[in-house]
């Protein structure tokens, strides 16, 4: 097989389309075709995989995100309905203006008792505008007492809460910081305290930091997810890849989205995100989905929190949806199929064209070797059938005489030769007999073409039923002149034959009124055998019985002459009736 390369790229097509078998080229196309249509599908499959991989993954990073924005929204608004339920109690307010009365301070301790008793914090703390006292109500204090815990100093770290709130546009703020009474890290809510449209205190709750984190990061314990929660300034509030980390969950540790992200593409679209926020966030607030360019994580999804100014922002590595055991069941099971259809068609073909196919070759080839050789599909009626009867009727015209239907001149020259290549190798004997019909011309002269027709017809008719084997036969020569050939023939089997040819045809008794010979048609014969050497020809042989013949013309007619062939032929240009010759006319 021709092998591609640069140098010869018609290589190629020549082993696709070029010689050889239709059923080889036919396998070759095919499996080139099967390469391409794998690859094209196996592209195809990958392409449609990585856009589902893409879907499903910005899908995953949204979801979660989601998940985090509302639970982290849940927790912030019961709070602060609760929260905003104690800054608007009458009991609340008329303390704070008042906050020596003791009767007051009582009424303002039910009231803060109940609600830390509602709340997902165990504390309470309120900071008065009028005295800058900090007071705290809850596990972490004097049951039943509001004292003053500490006195809120502007300026100082852990007053910050207070004096932020106080000067902040909005009604209550979110920050995340330490408990220093209990010494633990909480999400802060510090909400107004407003009498006839003025600020009088601020009272503020925590939930605790920890236990928060890991309710909103519960999905995020793997390497292939990351979730985070970042306040309007860019500053990571949680992350769930620090949740090992006991300086992260227990103390104030400041991270900016520059230390947290290294992809300035996700940088310069969160930065953007956050520069756009003025309030807080509502339902109208979507998702913004980002593909980072690089970096380990390539989907991302930040979310808005609702009524904060934070953001829960979910990265997905999708390495996991791409591993070899999810991806591998599927191409297995695509390049089976792909290799049960190959299969299945190539037996389908095999069986409906190539094996028909190859058995009419056979056949054809074998008729060169046995002209009796039938030739395959002669019966069939699909396609195969038409082309057999096609080829018969083609090989009948080219190999058989049109009118007497005995095999033409032609063709009996390539069986001749065949046989005599044949009997070369095994020194066998070779008879012919050469036949022509006395006066056939007078017969044609008297009774008429048509009528001559019919006589040669019947002649070649009897002369082929007077021999009797499969490799004998009958061919017309030429006008009136037939040849028989009997391989494998001594002389005393050829003497046989030419006298039955003789007697057969004397049975007919056809009319023929100007024969000079009998009344009806007789012929004529030449009769030749001898043993076949490589050295020799067909035509040597046709020659001798044909000699054979115009010796029985010259003798009268209606009998065979024999004319021994001898191994070493006389080379003369037309050699003499040799002393071996014999006639004899027909009994």
């Amino acid at each position: 097989m021709a092998v591609f390369n640069e140098k010869n790229p018609r290589n190629l097509r020549k082993v696709l389309f070029g010689e050889g078998k239709i059923s080889r080229r036919f396998r070759n196309v095919f499996i080139a075709l099967f390469a391409l249509a794998f690859i094209c599908m196996l592209g195809t499959m990958f392409a449609m995989y990585n856009r589902i991989i893409t879907q499903v993954s910005f899908d995953y990073a949204g979801r979660y995100a989601a998940s985090s924005a509302t639970a982290f929204s849940a927790h912030i608004r019961k709070e602060l309905g609760l929260l905003a339920k104690a800054a608007q109690s009458r009991a609340i307010v008329e303390w704070l203006k008042d906050e020596g009365d003791p009767a007051k301070k009582a009424l303002a301790y039910d009231e803060m008792a109940d609600v830390v008793m509602q709340l997902y914090s165990t504390n309470i703390y309120i900071g008065s505008r009028g005295t800058l006292l900090e007071y705290g109500v809850g596990e972490a204090h004097t049951v039943g007492v509001l004292e003053p815990v500490s006195i809120l100093r502007e300026g100082a770290r852990d007053d910050e809460w207070f004096f932020n709130c106080l000067s902040s546009d909005e009604d209550y703020l979110l920050s995340i910081n330490l408990d220093h009474f209990l010494d633990k890290k909480r999400v802060w809510l510090d909400y107004k305290i407003i009498d006839n449209g003025q600020v009088i205190g601020v009272i503020c709750t925590g939930l605790e930091f920890s236990h928060l984190a890991e309710e909103l990061f519960s999905h995020a314990y793997d390497t292939y997810m990351r979730s985070i929660i970042v306040d309007e300034h860019g500053v990571v509030q949680m992350d769930s890849d620090l949740m090992d980390d006991e300086g992260f969950l227990y103390h104030t540790v400041e991270i900016s989205e520059n230390d947290a992200f290294s992809d300035p593409f996700f940088l310069s679209t969160m930065e953007s995100f956050i520069s756009r926020i003025d309030s807080y966030f509502d339902y109208g607030e979507g998702p913004l989905i980002i593909h980072p360019s690089s970096g380990r994580y390539r989907y991302a999804t930040i979310t808005p929190i609702r009524s904060t100014k934070w953001s829960a922002v979910v990265l997905y590595n999708s390495s996991s949806l791409l591993s070899l055991s999810r991806f591998l069941p599927a191409f297995t099971g695509i390049l089976l199929l792909l290799i049960a259809f190959t299969l299945s068609t190539n037996l389908v073909s095999y069986r409906l064209i190539f094996q028909p196919l190859d058995l009419l070759i056979n056949s054809l080839s074998r008729q060169k070797e046995n002209y009796t050789e039938p030739i395959y599909g002669i019966d069939r009626d699909d396609e195969f059938g038409s082309l057999s009867k096609t080829i018969d009727d083609l090989f009948i015209k080219a190999n058989y005489d049109a009118l007497t239907g005995v095999y033409n001149r032609r063709f009996m020259e390539t069986l001749l030769q065949q046989n005599m290549e044949f009997l070369h190798r095994t020194n066998g004997m070779l008879s012919i007999l050469m036949a022509d019909v006395d006066f056939f011309k007078l017969y044609n002269d008297a009774y008429g073409h048509q009528e001559g027709d019919e006589c040669l017809k019947t002649v070649a008719r009897v002369l082929s039923e007077s021999v009797t084997r499969n490799t004998d036969f009958v061919a017309r020569y030429g006008g009136e002149e037939f040849v028989a050939v009997l391989p494998n023939t001594d002389e005393a089997g050829a003497r046989l034959v030419a006298q039955k040819m003789l007697d057969n045809i004397r049975r007919l008794r056809i009319p023929h009124k100007t024969s000079t010979v009998e009344s009806f048609v007789t012929i004529s014969l030449g009769v030749t055998s001898g043993q076949v050497f490589y050295s020799q020809n067909w035509t040597e042989y046709v020659k001798h019985a044909d000699d054979a013949l115009y010796t029985s013309k010259q003798s009268g007619r209606d009998q065979y002459t024999y004319l021994a062939f001898s191994a070493e032929p006389d080379k003369s240009p037309d050699p003499p009736p040799d002393a071996s010759a014999s006639q004899l006319p027909g009994t």
